[in-house]
């Protein structure tokens, strides 16, 4: 990033894989997967690739391809900037007001967030080194854990991922107790000693929280997360983590660097999950990774999408280091498996990144032309 670039291009694509089971949570059901790749090219010719978490509502992974394509990226096309960084600064500054008059900052973080990781992708080619390297790695090799295990079927789901080569599980929770109780005891069986976390989605109320924790306890969890919702009163959140016997985890619905800030100086999350393609991208959350473990805290990135933001998230958890999970989505989806690159080689529980340049090889689109919506 010495020399800056100038940006001849910026362009999103917008896809759909149909899912044969549909992704449960408990505020919601996915019946399909969508991903939104963008690509960056320099004067040079020298392309970036990064994608915008468009997870929900069902229609947002086109109307986050259209903010990219129609609204952010004619103010960035022929300009020329020092780093990622600053042109996220810009986006993010010159389009506040939008955001603010149409009621959506967060589709706006999103798409601004995707434009930011092939930015830096872009970089990182043209400095030809591996992202992971150009955010201060020392190895390639990461931890990674199986996540999205639904209520039904969990017990197959898992064992399917533990043949893959996983060694850690995340189950989601927040369906009652007796379905939770006996898919985590399925579950601890399966991974035996490994590490085993469930995610409640921001299902229960603080009552149903404090009620299961005493329950949960027999299983040694390594995390419960978002047991609340996100945004309920600091209190709450610390009269969960007062009587948790496990560390308690959140993030990835948390968008703002003040509100990390307050998080970061009182002692409840053990575990922060900053989602990189849902706001941040890396300009904010790299620095924001680096806190995270100044803080004495366990950094792992949350993602839950296609290909590319999933190699993101894993080159910057193996460029700030630390002891943490990547996570990775145990359910089908070639959006994902086609573009992840050696994060599909999971052995004995672990992923090696590549060396080659930036987050390694350009994704080939038309293989999922099929999928295309935008």
């Amino acid at each position: 990033m010495t020399d800056g670039f100038t940006i001849r291009s910026i362009e999103a694509f917008c896809y759909r894989y149909p899912l044969a089971t549909p992704v449960v949570t408990s505020f919601g059901k996915m019946l399909n997967r969508p991903a939104v790749f963008v690509r960056a090219v320099d004067e040079d010719g020298i392309e970036g690739w990064g994608e915008a978490w468009s997870n929900f509502p069902a229609p947002g992974a086109e109307h986050r391809a259209r903010l990219v394509n129609e609204v952010l990226a004619p103010g960035l096309v022929g300009r020329k900037f020092d780093s990622p960084a600053q042109a996220f600064e810009t986006l993010s500054k010159g389009t506040e007001v939008l955001a603010l008059q149409c009621g959506e900052p967060g589709p706006f973080a999103q798409a601004i967030a995707g434009i930011d990781l092939a930015l830096w992708d872009l970089s990182a080619r043209r400095q030809r080194l591996p992202l992971w390297r150009l955010l201060g790695g020392r190895s390639n090799k990461i931890k990674v854990y199986a996540s999205g295990i639904n209520p039904d079927g969990a017990a197959q789901t898992a064992e399917a991922a533990i043949r893959r080569g996983h060694r850690a599980l995340k189950l989601k929770v927040g369906f009652g107790p007796e379905t939770d109780l006996a898919n985590l005891a399925a579950l601890r069986g399966i991974v035996g000693e490994g590490m085993l976390a469930s995610d409640a989605n921001q299902g229960w109320s603080v009552a149903q929280a404090l009620a299961m924790l005493p329950r949960l306890a027999a299983f040694d969890l390594r995390w419960l997360e978002e047991p609340i919702r996100a945004d309920r009163p600091r209190e709450e959140w610390r009269s969960l983590h007062a009587l948790a016997k496990m560390p308690i985890a959140a993030g990835e619905n948390i968008a703002s660097v003040d509100a990390f800030k307050d998080v970061l100086a009182e002692d409840v999350l053990g575990v922060v999950q900053p989602d990189i393609a849902k706001w941040g991208g890396l300009s904010v959350c790299a620095g924001l990774a680096r806190d995270i473990l100044k803080a004495g805290r366990t950094f792992c990135p949350h993602y839950l999408g296609g290909g590319i933001g999933l190699l993101a998230s894993a080159h910057l958890l193996a460029g700030v280091g630390g002891d943490g999970w990547l996570e990775v989505d145990a359910n089908d989806n070639p959006l994902r498996d086609l573009f992840c690159g050696p994060i599909l080689n999971v052995s004995d529980g672990t992923v090696e990144l590549d060396h080659e340049p930036g987050l390694g090889a350009a994704p080939d689109l038309s293989s999922i032309e099929r999928y295309r919506c935008i």
